[in-house]
């Protein structure tokens, strides 16, 4: 049932919704890119054990983001809704957890209480707090309005708050963390690992408040579904995992992943070692943010009228195309490879960012309409599980692909065959990808344009 008595959907909650990724990312954007660093350079742990943390992490986040999902579905609404509750209690035990794992002090402990504490830290911040927080915000997007224009207005502002964090974590936090020695190397002060986090946290809980005051949930689900018995955990996790849009979302946002990670992994060397210029580098990290603010303008209109499957396939084809046109004419103009990398990029790693967590709402509303129960916060969870143990698996997936090449790590100038093996790595790789998550889209991704239209007039007449 959609609440009349609400106001209805607009800038506010667009707003709003962006403020919330931009708080998340406050807190996972800082621990993706530095988090690595404070424990090898200020604690001194092991690469090899931080990397054994984030394997059990993952294992443990298999059942808290599915658990977390069930008890927000299985949670009473109340006037404040049934996810948007969640960012108001959560919010500060995230932002503090955070902080807590940047502690300089712990440095001259004891490797284990060191070690200890990096365990219990990093796991009360990743697979507790942040999860009961991040799967009721991600769920959220699908009671804030049930119209696909919307949802759609929603992902776009979701995509451009983690543009945004991003942006500024990569400009302000260097400038914390790092000092100049008395020989020009650039090394970690601990002290400032820790201001640095504090400020995150400090940015992250406004930000959650933000969105808290902004956000309004209107789908009341609870009165959909009246006395309707609910299914029990087994039965709810079986229809889940069996419904072939959330599956091919999984394979298709694995795909992207690799794309993307390998894109992350390698790009420093194609700019270092083929292009030998690392100035460009720098010109080419920024363009992601323009790419942004570009789609946010237009995406929505597009989806209008093409739909999101038809369009996101589309931007993935092209992609795909220019990753093989670039592949094959072995550019060596750094600067004809960023602009066509852009527009490359932007027709299937950002516009896919864009459309995403739409298109997860089309999935929870089509379980709804073939099985009568609405599973938001369940389907979301195992989404946000799979994607994580995408990134996992995909983490290694650049040093391998190095490796497999010949990269040389010790010598100050690679072969040509390594050099034209990082070029293929940049362009080549992408191109199959982008082609293989086109191919899914087409022929396993039921939800077509037409199908999201039918299943929202479909629960209009049953709200």
């Amino acid at each position: 049932m959609i609440d009349t008595e609400k106001r209805s959907f607009g800038f506010r909650d667009k707003i709003g919704y962006m403020f919330g990724d931009f708080g998340n990312d406050f807190t996972f954007i800082f621990a993706s890119t530095y988090l690595m660093v404070f424990y090898t350079k200020v604690f001194g742990i092991d690469a090899a054990m931080v990397g054994v943390l984030f394997l059990v992490s993952r294992c443990v986040d298999a059942f808290t983001d599915i658990g977390m999902g069930r008890i927000a579905d299985s949670a009473k609404e109340n006037s404040k809704g049934r996810f948007r509750v969640w960012i108001i209690r959560m919010c500060i035990p995230v932002a503090v957890s955070s902080f807590l794992m940047y502690q300089s002090a712990i440095a001259d402990a004891s490797m284990l209480v060191k070690v200890i504490y990096m365990f219990v830290t990093y796991l009360l911040w990743g697979s507790i707090f942040y999860t009961s927080i991040n799967i009721p915000y991600g769920s959220m997007a699908s009671v804030i309005s049930e119209k696909s224009k919307d949802r759609q207005s929603l992902s776009v502002y979701r995509s451009l708050g983690s543009a945004f964090a991003s942006a500024a974590i990569s400009v302000v936090a260097p400038l914390f963390i790092y000092q100049t020695d008395a020989n020009g190397d650039q090394v970690v002060e601990g002290s400032r690992f820790t201001l640095a986090a504090g400020i995150f946290s400090i940015l992250a809980v406004v930000c959650y408040l933000l969105c808290y005051a902004l956000v309004t949930e209107r789908v009341s689900v609870q009165r959909n579904l009246g006395k309707q018995k609910k299914d029990s955990v087994a039965k709810t996790l079986a229809h889940v995992i069996s419904n072939k849009a959330l599956l091919a979302m999984i394979l298709i946002s694995v795909l992207t992943l690799c794309a993307a990670i390998m894109a992350q992994s390698i790009s420093t060397y194609l700019f270092a070692d083929y292009f030998k210029n690392t100035k460009a580098l720098s010109i080419n990290n920024l363009l992601g943010l323009p790419a942004a603010l570009i789609l946010a303008a237009v995406a929505g209109k597009l989806v209008e009228r093409f739909g999101r499957k038809e369009l996101t396939s589309t931007g993935c084809i092209v992609s795909a195309v220019l990753f093989f046109i670039m592949y094959l004419l072995r550019l060596t103009n750094v600067w004809v490879y960023i602009v066509i990398n852009f527009i490359a990029s932007i027709g299937g790693m950002y516009l896919f960012n864009m459309t995403v967590w739409a298109m997860i709402s089309d999935v929870i509303d089509d379980k709804e309409v073939q099985t009568m129960q609405r599973d938001d916060g369940t389907i979301y969870g195992i989404y946000s599980f799979a994607r994580k143990l995408g990134q996992a698996l995909a983490g290694g997936l650049g040093g391998f692909a190095l490796s497999a090449i010949g990269y040389d790590s010790i010598a100050t100038a690679q072969t040509d065959a390594v050099r034209t093996g990082i070029y293929g790595l940049s362009t080549l790789f992408p191109a199959v990808i982008y082609a293989a998550v086109a191919l899914v889209f087409i022929f396993l991704y039921p939800l077509s344009k037409r199908r999201v239209e039918s299943n929202t007039r479909e629960l209009q007449s049953r709200r």
